[in-house]
C-alpha cells in the first residue's frame, strides 16, 4: 500500500510539471472602469471559440484589476470576453492564441446610463459575482451527458465534494440545497446531488446560509456555512425525468427504488420510493453502486468499524409538491412514509477502573427493532404586499416503534471473583405524535433597513409506551438479595413548548443598525411512569410497584429582553447581541407517596459577537464569541430514586448550578480563482464552568449508585486547516488537497467518588486527490492518520494512546463504450481493538454495468465486501473505562440489478439531441 501511494505521488509531480510546461502561454491585462479609471476586482475574463462559444479558459481579476490566464496554443479564431456585474460586456475577436500577450488596460463602461429601454443579450460568463452571491454558468463546465449534479459541482472552482458526500465551497460547508430557491424533499442535498441531471441546470448560485428570519429581514448571515441554489434551464422546465431500479442477489439480498420528477413552469412534483435489506435507510441512488451502503455512500457507514450496528430492512415512499399558486403565494408540501426493521447480535467486554480495584463486565444481547413513521410538511410563503411577508411551516410526525431484546451480563473483579450476573428479556411498543410549527412575520418600512420581525414557534409531542420486562439479577457478594422482576411498565410523556421572538431594527446610519427585542418562552414536560408486577393469583399485571412508579413534571417560563447592533461597511461586518433571561423553573415529583417540589428563579446572561472582514470576494476572516447558560434537567435535579436498572440506582442532586459555557473561534478562508487553489484555517475553544457530570459509587457486589455533580474548569480546543488545488490540461483534470485537524481537551470527573483529571490530544492529518481523464476514467485515493493520547492525574489509570489508519481508493472507468466499472476500496487499522478481534480489515465493493438503448437501461452486477472481511469491532476508551464491542454487520453478497432512466423535456421533443 505504501508503494502504491509513492507511485501516485510521483505521478502527481509529473502531471504538475507537464501541466506547467504545456500551458506555457500567458495572457494578462488589467480591467479598468472607463469613467473612474479605477480597477475592477473579480471581473471575469475568458476565451471562447468563435464557432460554438465553448469556454476554453478563464480567470478573475485581483484587487488591482489584473488578470492572468495560463493556456495552451490555439490555432483557430477565439473571442476574448470580459464580464462584470453592472457593466457592458467587452468582446474582442482574436485570430488565435499563438503566443503570450499583455493586453494592457481594457476598459469597461457602466451599463446603467448607456442605453435606455434596450436589453443587451450576451452569453453568461463562467463566473459572476452578484453582491454576496457567487454564480456559476453550468454550460461553461463540461460533464458527461448522463452526469448528475454531484459531477457538475466537482468541476466548479472552489467546490469540493468528498467521499462522504459533504460539499464545501471555498472551505465553507454547504448545509442547504435548493432548486429554484425552494427545498427539494430535504436540505442536506443527498437527493439533489445523486439524482438531479446536470444537463437541466442553468446556474449554480452560492451564498451565505441564512435562517428564515435573516432571509426575510434581509439581515447579515451569522453562519459559517453556505447555501447552494440550482436554477433549472427555462427550456427544460417542462417535462419529466426519473429512474427505476430493481435488483436481487445472494443471501436473499434485494434493492428497489423509484424516483420520478415532473416539472411544469413553477409547478414541480417529485415521487420517490425504495425498499431494500442492504442497510440503505435513506434515498440516495449512486450512478455506480445504486443503493449499496458503503459503495459510494460512506457517510451512512460507521467509518471506525466498517459497518453500522445490525442489518436493516428499509422501506420508504414520499411525494413532494411545489407550486406558485399566485404571484404572492408559494406552496411547498411533502409526505414521507418510512419503515425499518433492524436485527442485531452484540457482545462486549468492559473494564471499569476504580481506586479500589477494577471491575470486568461481559455482555451479550440480541435485539429486533421496528420503526414506522409518517411525516407531513407544509410551507406557505405569502407576500402580502411589497413590505409585508409571512412564512408558515407546520410539520406533523407520527412514529410507531416496537422491539424485542434478550441480554445477559456478568461482572467480576480483577481477581476473577464473581460479583453479579443478570439476564433479561423485554418486549416494548410505543407511539409518538408531534406537531411542530414556525410562523415568521416580517414588515419593512419606507426607511431602508427599518424592520419588524415576529417569529412564533411551537413544539407539541405525546409519547405512549408499553413494555414487558422479565429479568433476574444475582448478587454474589455482601449477602445482597437477588432481584427478580416480571413487570409491565407504562410510560406516558407529554412535551409542549412555545416561543415568541419580537425584534425591531432601526437604522442609525447607512452602515449602523440597532436591534431591540424580547423573547418569550414557555415549556412543560410531564413524565408519568407506572410499573405493575405480575400477580400469579390473577395471572395479570395488576400489582402496582410503588418503587418503580413516578410522576415528574417540569415547567419553564422565561422572558429575555435583548439588544444588538450591526455595523456593515464595504468589507467589515460587526454583529453584537446581548440578552438576559429571567427564568422561573418549577419541578415536581410524586414518588412512593411523597411529593417533592423544586422551584427556582434564575437571571441568566447571554451574549454573542461576530466580526467578519472580507479582504476580497473570496477571502475573509471571521471571529466569533458566544457566552451562554443552560439549566440542568429535572431528572438531574430532583432527589428521587430511579430503580429501573437493577445494577444502577440513580438519584438527582437539587444543589446543581446552571451550566456556564464560553465559546470562541477564529476562521480564515481564502480561494484564488485565478490559480484555482485555496486554503482555510480555524481555531475554536469551549470552556465550561459548573458542567454537569454523572458520578457513580460501586458497592462490593458491583452495583452502582449514581448522582450528578458540577465540575468547573474543563475545556476543549481544536485547530485545523485545509488546502486544495485544481489543475486542468486538455482532457486531464487533477484535484488534490491536504488537511489537518487537532484537538486538546482537559476533562474532570469522578470514579468511585475520587476526582480525576484527564488531558487528551488528538491529531488527524489527511491527503486526498482526484484524477479524471475526460469522460473515460477517474481515480480518487485518500489517506488519513489519527493519533489519540490521554494522560491522567490523581488517578491510578496509566496514560493511553492509539493510532488509526484509513485508506480509501475509488475508481470509475467509462471505457469501453457503454460500460461502467466502479470500485470502492477501503482499509482501516485501529490499534485500539483488543486481542480478541482483528485490528484491521478491508472493505472492497465493485460494480460492473452495461448501458442499452442509448444508455437508458443499465444492467449491473455488484459485489459488496468482495474479500468478505467486513467487521464491526470497536474499542471505546473513556477516563473511567475501556469497552470492546462487536455487532452484526452486512457481509459479502452479489447483486444483479436493472436500472432504467426516463426523461423528456418539452423543448426537446423531436430533437435528435434529446437526453434522457
Amino acid at each position: 500500500m505504501t508503494k502504491s501511494f509513492a507511485y501516485l505521488l510521483f505521478f502527481l509531480l509529473l502531471f504538475s510539471s507537464a501541466n506547467a510546461q504545456s500551458n506555457d502561454i500567458v495572457i494578462k491585462g488589467t480591467i479598468i472602469d472607463i469613467n473612474t479609471q479605477l480597477p475592477l476586482e473579480m471581473a471575469t475574463v475568458y476565451f471562447s471559440t468563435v464557432k460554438d462559444s465553448t469556454v476554453i479558459e478563464y480567470a478573475t481579476t485581483d484587487k488591482n484589476g489584473v488578470f492572468r490566464i495560463n493556456t495552451k496554443k490555439i490555432e483557430k479564431p477565439v473571442f476574448l470576453k470580459v464580464n462584470y456585474m453592472g457593466y457592458q460586456p467587452l468582446v474582442e475577436e482574436q485570430k488565435g492564441i499563438l503566443e503570450s500577450k499583455d493586453f494592457g488596460k481594457l476598459y469597461l463602461l457602466e451599463s446603467v446610463n448607456a442605453l435606455n429601454n434596450v436589453v443587451i443579450k450576451t452569453e453568461a460568463p463562467p463566473i459572476t459575482i452578484k453582491k454576496d452571491t457567487l454564480e456559476f454558468n453550468a454550460a461553461s463546465y463540461k460533464v458527461r451527458p448522463d452526469a448528475n449534479v454531484e459531477a457538475l459541482l466537482k468541476q466548479l472552482p472552489g467546490v469540493d465534494v468528498d467521499n462522504d458526500g459533504k460539499v464545501t465551497v471555498n472551505g465553507r460547508e454547504v448545509t442547504q440545497f435548493l432548486v429554484n430557491g425552494k427545498t427539494f424533499f430535504d436540505k442536506d442535498g443527498a437527493l439533489i446531488l445523486k439524482n438531479l441531471p446536470a444537463d437541466i441546470i442553468k446556474k449554480v448560485q452560492v451564498s451565505d446560509f441564512k435562517t428564515k428570519k435573516e432571509e426575510l429581514a434581509k439581515q447579515e448571515s451569522t453562519s459559517d456555512n453556505s447555501t447552494i441554489n440550482l436554477t433549472i434551464d427555462e427550456k427544460k422546465n417542462k417535462g419529466f425525468f426519473g429512474k427505476i431500479l430493481g435488483g436481487y442477489g445472494s443471501d436473499d439480498r434485494y434493492e428497489s427504488s423509484l424516483m420520478l420528477n415532473f416539472f411544469k413552469d413553477q409547478q414541480k412534483i417529485s415521487v420517490l420510493a425504495s425498499s431494500n435489506n442492504i442497510n440503505s435507510t435513506g434515498f440516495s441512488m449512486d450512478d455506480v453502486f445504486d443503493s449499496m451502503g458503503g459503495g459510494r455512500n460512506s457517510k451512512n457507514v460507521n467509518q471506525s468499524s466498517g459497518g453500522g450496528k445490525g442489518i436493516t430492512q428499509s422501506n420508504m415512499a414520499g411525494i413532494n409538491y411545489f407550486d406558485a399558486w399566485s404571484k404572492k403565494l408559494d406552496v411547498t408540501t411533502s409526505y414521507n412514509f418510512s419503515n425499518s426493521i433492524n436485527n442485531n447480535d452484540s457482545k462486549s467486554n468492559q473494564e471499569n477502573f476504580l481506586p479500589t480495584g477494577n471491575i470486568l463486565t461481559a455482555s451479550d444481547s440480541k435485539t429486533r427493532n421496528e420503526n414506522t413513521g409518517n411525516k407531513v410538511n407544509l410551507e406557505l410563503d405569502y407576500r402580502i404586499n411589497p413590505t409585508t411577508h409571512i412564512y408558515i411551516a407546520p410539520t406533523f410526525n407520527q412514529t410507531r416503534t416496537n422491539g424485542d431484546s434478550k441480554s445477559s451480563t456478568a461482572s467480576e473483579d480483577e481477581n476473577g471473583q464473581a460479583l453479579n450476573e443478570s439476564k433479561s428479556e423485554s418486549k416494548s411498543e410505543s407511539t409518538n405524535n408531534s406537531f411542530i410549527n414556525t410562523i415568521n412575520f416580517n414588515k419593512t418600512f419606507k426607511k431602508e433597513s427599518r424592520n419588524l420581525s415576529v417569529v412564533f414557534n411551537n413544539n407539541n409531542s405525546r409519547n405512549d409506551s408499553n413494555a414487558l420486562n422479565l429479568s433476574q439479577t444475582i448478587f454474589y457478594q455482601d449477602s445482597k438479595p437477588n432481584d427478580d422482576r416480571n413487570q409491565n411498565s407504562k410510560n406516558n410523556t407529554s412535551s409542549d413548548s412555545y416561543s415568541l421572538d419580537l425584534e425591531y431594527t432601526e437604522p442609525i446610519t447607512d452602515s449602523l443598525k440597532a436591534r431591540f427585542g424580547t423573547d418569550f418562552d414557555w415549556s412543560k414536560t410531564i413524565n408519568d411512569q407506572k410499573t405493575f408486577d405480575f400477580d400469579a393469583a390473577t395471572e395479570s399485571y395488576s400489582d402496582l410497584n410503588l418503587s418503580l412508579t413516578n410522576y415528574i413534571s417540569s415547567q419553564q417560563n422565561s422572558v429575555s429582553p435583548n439588544v444588538g447592533i450591526t455595523l456593515k461597511k464595504s468589507k467589515l461586518v460587526i454583529n453584537l447581541t446581548s440578552k438576559t433571561s429571567i427564568i422561573n423553573y418549577d419541578n415536581h415529583s410524586l414518588y412512593a407517596g411523597n411529593s417533592t417540589d423544586l422551584n427556582k428563579t434564575y437571571a441568566l446572561p447571554f451574549a454573542n459577537a461576530l466580526i467578519r472582514y472580507k479582504f476580497s470576494r473570496s477571502k475573509n476572516l471571521t471571529l466569533k464569541f458566544d457566552y451562554s447558560n443552560a439549566l440542568p434537567s429535572a431528572t438531574q435535579l430532583l432527589p428521587v430514586l430511579n430503580l429501573m436498572n437493577p445494577l444502577n440506582t440513580v438519584i438527582g442532586n437539587p444543589n446543581l448550578n446552571p451550566i456556564e459555557k464560553n465559546s470562541a473561534g477564529i476562521d480564515f478562508k481564502n480561494f484564488d480563482f485565478r490559480t484555482r487553489s485555496g486554503y482555510s484555517m480555524f481555531i475554536k475553544a469551549d470552556y465550561y464552568n459548573n458542567d454537569v457530570v454523572s458520578t457513580s459509587v460501586y458497592d462490593d457486589s458491583g452495583k452502582r449508585t449514581t448522582t450528578y455533580a458540577n465540575i468547573s474548569g474543563t475545556y476543549i480546543a481544536s485547530i485545523g486547516g485545509n488546502w486544495n488545488q485544481s489543475l486542468k490540461r486538455d482532457a486531464h483534470v487533477l484535484r488534490y488537497g491536504l488537511g489537518i485537524n487537532g484537538s486538546y481537551s482537559f476533562d474532570k470527573g469522578f470514579t468511585n467518588a475520587v476526582l480525576y483529571n484527564a488531558k487528551s490530544t488528538a491529531v488527524t492529518p489527511r491527503v486526498y486527490l482526484t484524477y479524471e481523464y475526460g469522460e473515460l476514467f477517474s481515480i480518487s485515493p485518500s489517506y488519513s492518520f489519527t493519533y489519540n493520547e490521554t494522560n491522567y492525574e490523581n488517578y491510578t489509570r496509566d496514560a493511553t494512546s492509539n493510532v488509526v489508519h484509513r485508506i480509501n481508493l475509488q475508481t470509475t472507468n467509462y471505457w469501453p463504450l457503454n460500460f461502467i466499472f466502479g470500485n470502492d476500496f477501503g482499509y482501516t487499522y485501529n490499534s485500539n481493538i483488543s486481542g480478541d478481534f482483528k485490528k484491521d480489515f478491508f472493505l472492497w465493493n465493485t460494480s460492473l454495468s452495461y448501458g442499452f438503448f442509448e444508455k437508458k437501461l443499465y444492467a449491473k452486477i455488484k459485489v459488496y465486501d468482495v474479500l468478505n472481511q467486513n467487521q464491526s469491532a470497536t474499542r471505546t476508551i473513556s477516563a473511567t473505562s475501556i469497552r470492546d464491542e462487536e455487532n452484526t454487520v452486512l457481509k459479502r453478497y452479489v447483486m444483479f440489478s436493472l436500472a432504467y432512466k426516463i426523461g423528456n423535456f418539452a423543448a426537446e421533443k423531436g430533437s435528435k439531441k434529446r437526453r434522457n
